[in-house]
């Protein structure tokens, strides 16, 4: 089982037309903040980053942005928030939102995003952390990278179990839920497999 004092949630600086997107950025928001779990996340003031501060925020809930110093008019820091830590580097970044989280969920997102869930899920393979890691659906968004991970599976180039690592949901209730719920035992025997 997994204690949830704060989730990290990945998701772009861009705002969809579809209004589902923003939606389901504003309930993963608000969620975590009646749940009583603090937000972590990328520190930007709009798209998608935006709608989940502003939701988790309105609902009484504590946040924390994390934003490289030359970012901040890019992104456009959002200096509201209760707490802005502004770092050198985009390694440093995914580091600091890493070690404040006690799991990740995935909302739709750019190249950013993909790149963050490719991180966190391989330091997870190696042992690196032991947090689990949910994709928060929203109108099959996530489909074609489940079907490539299932297709890594099938060529043998990713384990069953690694690939257990990226789990999927179609609510907001259902994420946080699947984030508390799991045990990463297969952390340990890969390790042990490893190192035969």
């Amino acid at each position: 089982m997994t204690v949830l004092h704060a989730v990290c949630v990945f998701c772009g600086s861009s705002t969809p037309p579809d209004d589902r997107y923003r939606d389901a950025a504003r309930h993963l928001g608000a969620t975590l903040a009646t749940r009583g779990i603090d937000l972590v996340y990328g520190g930007g003031r709009v798209g998608l980053m935006g709608e989940l501060a502003n939701a988790a925020l309105g609902a009484g809930g504590r946040v924390t942005g994390v934003i490289p110093t030359g970012l901040f008019s890019r992104e456009v820091g959002h200096t509201g928030l209760t707490e802005l830590r502004e770092v050198g580097t985009m390694h440093e970044r995914k580091q600091l939102m890493y070690d404040l989280a006690d799991g990740f969920i995935a909302l739709p997102g750019g190249l950013g995003t993909l790149e963050e869930l490719a991180e966190v899920s391989t330091w997870s393979q190696l042992g690196i952390h032991r947090k689990p890691l949910v994709l928060l659906d929203v109108d099959g968004f996530w489909d074609p990278l489940v079907l490539q991970l299932d297709r890594m599976v099938d060529v043998g180039v990713l384990k069953p179990a690694n690939r257990g690592l990226v789990q999927r949901a179609s609510s907001t209730d259902e994420a946080i839920d699947a984030l508390a719920s799991t045990e990463l035992t297969y952390v340990e025997k890969w390790i042990t497999d490893a190192e035969r």
